[in-house]
C-alpha cells in the first residue's frame, strides 16, 4: 500500500509545474544529541549490496537518548513533501539505531535486522533525510533551520542539506557515511563519504569466543513445519503499508494478471471467490497482491490457482511479494474471481482497499494526457466528463479555489498502463510500436475511454494505474481492450460574423534548415536520419527539406481549414535575425498556403519599421497573415519596438506587432495585435521571476511587465481605432497575474465571454489555455462567436513531423492533427460596429372622422384623447 499524501502531492506538483527554492545553506547544530550516521537508498536494486534501504542513527553522547515520538523523514532530491517513519525507544550512549526502509525487487540479496521497520522507498543516488524530534511532517526543501529538526543529510543532487554542500551522489552499491569517529561539523559535504553499506543495529557487540568442536549432523534432519498460510487481505492490511513488511509468508490466489514479458516480471494473485459486488464502506483491505518473480512468472498462467511463498515488501507504494525459484506451486482450481464493477472510488482509502484487484471500471473516463503515450504506452485518464484542469486557468493562483482544483485532479486522475515498462523512444526499442497510439482509433484529450475487458488497479510512479491483465500488443491496430471515442472535427465550429480573426502558434516553423548551419545537432529518427534541430545553433525546427515539407503540409492544412480572415502567428522564424531577407519564412508559408488553395488568397503584413535592430530580437518572431478578399490593411504595420533592451519589458520575449484592418466590403476597422510573452520554463532577470510555487511557473514578473507595457502601448498605437483585439500565446493561464493586468485594462477573454468550453494547451495531463484572443468593449460588441479548435495539444506527439519514423509504425499523416503543440483560437466579428439601440413606442390614433364624444363630466372628446396620450407618455418616455 502507499501513503495517501504521496499521490496528492505528486498530482499537485504536476498541476502547478512547481519549481523549487534555491539550495539550502543553513546549518543544523553540531551539538545534536543524535546524528544521522549512514544513509543507503539502493537496496534491492540492480547492483545493490543489500535487499532494502536503511537510515542509521548514532548517539555520540555518554547517556542514552529517548527517541520515542521522534521521526526520520525522507524527501526526494528536489521534493518538498516528506515521508515519515516513527521511532520508539532509546539509543544507548555511543549506540546505534537502524531503521530499515523499503525493500527493492531483489529481496534475495543480503538482509539485516532493523530496529525499526519503515517502508519509504529512497533514491539510490540523491535524496534528503531528516531526523526530527516530533511526528509532524516537514514541508519545503530547506528544513535545516526548522526548530524540530535535529539533523539533516542531503546527498547527490539534493537541494537541501546541512552546511555548504550535499554529501556525494551514491550508486546502488554505495551509501554515504560518516568516518569511524562519527565526525559531525554540520556540513554534509565535509562529514560524509561514499562507502560500502554497513548497516549497524542497536545490538551490542559480543566478545569473540572459540568455536566448539564440530559434530556430525543428523543423517535425517527433522523438517521444519511450513508457516501457516496468510490471507492476502492480511498481507495487505488496512494501513498505508503492509503490517508484514520484511516477513516471509505463504498465501494462495488465482492469477488474474500475467506479465511474463515487458519488464514487469510478475503476476497478480487474488483470493479465490473475491471481487464482484462489494461494499466499499466495509471492504477495508485488498484481496489481491502483485507477485514479483522473474523466477516463477513462466511457470504460471492466467486463471491458475497458485500457492506462493515470498517476502513482503513495499515497492514505491505497491505492496508485493518477492517469490524466489521454487516458491510457486500450482494447486487445485478454486472458486473463480469476479471483477469488481464500480465507478472510480472517491477516497484514497477506498482505492487502497482495491489495490491489485480485478476491476471492470464503470462510468465515464475522459482522456486527459497523451504526451507520454508514445514513450511509455500510457494514457492519462480523468474520471468524469472533462480532462483534469490547470488550477490557475480556473482560479486565482494560491487561492483556496485553486487548491480545490488540485485536490479534484488528485481525486479523479488515473493512468491507463500497457502492462510493461518499455521505453518506446529508446534506440533499443525504436522498431517497436507503442500501444494505444493509432491512426485508426486515435487517442485524443477530451475523448472517452470505455473498458471492454477487466483491468487491475495498481500503483506506480506516484499514480494509480489501470493495468491490463497482460501486456498490450504493440501493433498499432487499436486492439487493446479499450475503446477510445474520437472527438476530432474536420473544421472549427462556425463562429459567424463577416470577418474572423485567429491565433496560431506554429511550433518553430523555420525555412532555414538545421543541416545547412554549422554547429547544428539533430534529433534523429530510428534510421539515424535527422528530423528536427536539437541544439548547437540559433535555428529551430526542421532538419532538412523533407522534414520542412512534412511540417509545412500540416500547418498549411490547418490554416486553410481554419478559414480565418486574419491569423496571428507565433514561433515563426525571424529571418532578419538569422541574417536573411526579412519575412522570408512568412513569405514562404504564404506561398505554400496559396499553392494549396489553388489561388493567391493569402498575403502577409510586412515587418514593422518600429521593430528594434535584428540583433536585439529573438530568433523566433510573430507574424500576421490575412485574406485580402475579406480584409484590407489600413496604414503601416506597428510594433512595440522600444522595450527590447535587457532591462526592459520585452528584453526576454518577442515584440508585439500590430496592424489595423478593415473589412474589404466596407465596415469599421479594428486593430489586431499579436503577442508571445516569456515562457514559464526558466526564470527571467526580475526579482519576481523565480517560481513562487503558486502555479504560475517561472518568469511571472516578466510576463506582468510585458502585459503592462502592451496595454500602455496599445492605448497610444490605436489612435482613433475603437475596436482592439489582442491575440497570441501569452504563456499565462486564464486567471494568472499577467491576464489580470489585461483584464484590468479593459479587455475580456473570448474563451470566457463567448462560452468556449475547451482549452488551447495540455501540459502534464492538465488542460488550460495559454493562447487567448482578448477584446476591448467595442470589439466584444462585434463578436459573433468563438472556438478553440482542438487539433494539436491533445494529440499524441507521435503524430508530429518531429517524430517521423521514430517507431515501428509510421504515424505521420499530412493532415491538420498535431500540426503544432498549441490549438488555434478563432473569433468571428461583424463588419460594422454595434450601435446603441433605443426602444420607441409608436402611438397612433384614429380620429373617428371627427365624431369624438366627451366624457360623462362634460370634458370635450379631444381633451379626453390628449389626456390619455399624456398619461401614456409619462409611463413610456420614448413615445412617438
Amino acid at each position: 500500500m502507499r501513503s495517501a499524501a504521496a499521490a496528492l502531492t505528486a498530482v499537485a506538483l504536476a498541476a502547478t509545474g512547481l519549481a523549487l527554492p534555491a539550495p539550502a545553506t543553513a546549518a543544523v547544530s553540531t551539538a545534536a544529541p543524535v546524528i544521522i550516521n549512514e544513509v543507503y537508498g539502493g537496496g534491492g536494486n540492480g547492483g545493490a549490496t543489500h535487499n532494502r534501504d536503511f537510515i542509521e542513527l548514532y548517539n555520540p553522547g555518554d547517556e542514552s537518548v529517548d527517541v520515542s515520538g521522534w521521526t526520520v523523514q525522507y524527501a526526494s532530491s528536489t521534493g518538498t513533501t516528506w515521508q515519515i517513519t516513527e521511532l520508539d525507544g532509546s539509543i544507548a550512549a555511543e549506540g546505534y539505531l537502524l531503521i530499515g526502509q523499503a525493500f527493492g525487487n531483489n529481496t534475495e540479496l543480503t538482509g539485516f535486522t532493523a530496529d525499526v521497520d519503515g517502508s519509504i522507498p529512497m533514491s539510490g543516488s540523491s535524496g534528503k533525510v531528516a531526523l526530527v524530534d516530533d511526528a509532524a511532517a516537514l514541508s519545503g526543501s530547506d528544513v535545516t533551520a526548522t526548530a524540530s529538526v535535529i539533523d539533516v543529510v542531503g546527498y547527490g543532487d539534493a537541494n537541501g542539506y546541512a552546511g555548504a554542500a550535499a554529501a556525494p551522489k551514491t550508486t546502488n552499491a554505495q551509501s554515504v557515511t560518516r568516518d569511524a569517529e562519527h565526525t559531525h561539523t554540520a556540513d554534509n559535504a565535509a562529514d560524509f563519504a561514499l562507502a560500502t553499506p554497513t548497516p549497524q543495529n542497536s545490538g551490542e557487540a559480543q566478545e569473540p569466543v572459540d568455536p566448539e568442536e564440530p559434530v556430525d549432523p543428523s543423517p535425517t534432519p527433522t523438517p521444519t513445519t511450513p508457516a501457516d498460510p496468510v490471507a492476502i487481505s492480511e498481507i495487505q492490511g488496512t494501513a498505508d503499508a503492509s503490517p508484514l513488511v520484511g516477513q516471509t509468508v505463504t498465501t494462495t490466489g488465482i492469477v488474474t494478471a500475467h506479465y511474463p514479458s515487458g519488464g514487469l516480471n510478475g503476476y497478480v494473485l487474488q483470493t479465490p471467490g473475491t471481487g464482484g459486488d462489494i461494499d466499499l464502506a466495509t471492504h477495508d483491505a485488498s484481496d489481491a497482491i502483485f507477485v514479483y518473480s522473474s523466477a516463477t512468472v513462466g511457470d504460471v498462467a492466467l486463471g491458475e490457482t497458485v500457492e506462493v511463498t515470498g517476502q513482503v515488501s513495499e515497492y514505491y507504494g505497491l505492496t508485493q511479494l518477492s517469490v524466489p525459484t521454487g516458491g510457486a506451486t500450482i494447486v487445485a482450481d478454486a472458486e473463480p474471481v469476479a471483477p469488481v464493477e464500480l465507478e472510480w472510488p472517491a477516497g484514497e482509502a477506498e482505492r487502497e482497499s482495491l489495490e491489485s484487484m480485478l476491476l471492470a471500471p464503470q462510468g465515464t473516463y475522459t482522456v486527459s494526457n497523451t504526451y507520454g503515450t508514445n514513450q511509455y504506452g500510457e494514457v492519462g485518464l480523468a474520471f468524469g466528463d472533462e480532462p483534469l484542469r490547470q488550477p490557475t486557468d480556473v482560479a486565482a493562483p494560491g487561492s483556496a479555489e485553486a487548491a480545490d482544483v488540485v485536490a479534484d485532479n488528485a481525486a479523479r486522475g488515473v493512468v491507463l498502463d500497457d502492462g510493461a515498462s518499455t521505453n518506446f523512444t529508446s534506440s533499443a526499442n525504436s522498431s517497436l510500436t507503442p500501444p494505444y497510439v493509432s491512426l485508426t482509433e486515435p487517442v485524443v484529450v477530451g475523448g472517452t475511454a470505455t473498458f471492454d475487458e477487466p483491468v487491475v488497479l495498481s500503483f506506480g510512479f506516484d499514480l494509480w494505474r489501470f493495468m491490463p491483465t497482460a501486456p498490450v500488443a504493440d501493433d498499432g491496430t487499436g486492439e487493446d481492450g479499450v475503446t477510445f471515442s474520437n472527438p476530432r472535427t474536420s473544421a472549427p465550429e462556425a463562429v459567424g460574423g463577416d470577418v474572423s480573426v485567429a491565433s496560431f502558434n506554429v511550433l518553430n516553423y523555420f525555412t532555414t534548415l538545421g543541416e545547412d548551419i554549422a554547429g547544428c545537432e539533430a534529433y534523429e529518427d530510428r534510421d539515424g536520419d535527422g528530423n528536427n534541430v536539437r541544439t548547437g545553433c540559433d535555428v529551430r525546427g526542421a532538419w532538412d527539406a523533407a522534414d520542412l515539407e512534412r511540417q509545412q503540409d500540416k500547418i498549411v492544412a490547418a490554416i486553410n481549414a481554419l478559414d480565418a480572415s486574419v491569423v496571428g502567428l507565433m514561433e515563426i522564424e525571424n529571418s532578419a535575425r538569422l541574417g536573411e531577407t526579412a519575412d522570408e519564412a512568412t513569405a514562404t508559408l504564404v506561398d505554400a498556403l496559396n499553392d494549396a488553395a489553388g489561388s493567391d488568397i493569402w498575403a502577409y503584413v510586412p515587418s514593422s519599421d518600429d521593430l528594434p535592430e535584428a540583433s536585439e530580437q529573438d530568433v523566433i518572431t510573430n507574424a500576421i497573415i490575412y485574406r485580402p478578399a475579406e480584409v484590407v490593411t489600413e496604414g503601416a504595420s506597428l510594433a512595440l519596438g522600444d522595450q527590447s533592451a535587457s532591462d526592459q519589458a520585452f528584453g526576454n520575449a518577442r515584440e508585439p506587432i500590430g496592424q489595423v484592418f478593415a473589412p474589404t466590403d466596407g465596415g469599421e476597422e479594428f486593430l489586431f495585435v499579436v503577442n508571445h510573452f516569456k515562457s514559464k520554463g526558466s526564470a527571467g532577470p526580475w526579482p519576481g521571476d523565480a517560481d513562487a510555487g503558486d502555479g504560475q511557473g517561472s518568469s511571472n514578473e516578466s510576463r506582468v511587465r510585458q502585459a503592462t507595457a502592451l496595454a500602455e502601448w496599445v492605448e497610444e498605437a490605436r489612435g482613433d481605432t475603437e475596436s482592439v483585439i489582442l491575440a497570441g500565446d501569452f504563456n499565462s493561464y486564464g486567471q494568472e497575474d499577467p491576464m489580470q493586468v489585461l483584464y484590468g485594462a479593459g479587455y475580456v477573454d473570448a474563451e470566457t465571454a463567448l462560452d468556449i468550453d475547451t482549452s488551447s494547451y495540455s501540459f502534464s495531463g492538465l488542460s488550460g489555455s495559454l493562447d487567448h484572443i482578448l477584446m476591448n468593449e467595442h470589439a466584444l460588441a462585434r463578436a459573433t462567436g468563438g472556438d478553440i479548435w482542438n487539433i494539436n495539444s491533445g494529440e499524441s506527439v507521435a503524430l508530429e513531423y518531429s517524430r517521423y519514423n521514430n517507431h515501428g509504425t509510421l504515424f505521420y499523416a499530412d493532415d491538420v492533427y498535431r500540426s503544432s503543440d498549441h490549438d488555434p483560437v478563432l473569433v468571428g466579428l461583424t463588419a460594422e460596429a454595434a450601435t446603441d439601440v433605443t426602444e420607441v413606442d409608436v402611438l397612433t390614433i384614429n380620429d373617428f372622422h371627427g365624431r369624438l364624444e366627451g366624457d360623462s363630466y362634460g370634458v370635450a372628446g379631444a381633451a379626453v384623447i390628449a389626456g390619455a396620450v399624456d398619461a401614456f407618455e409619462a409611463e413610456n418616455p420614448n413615445t412617438l
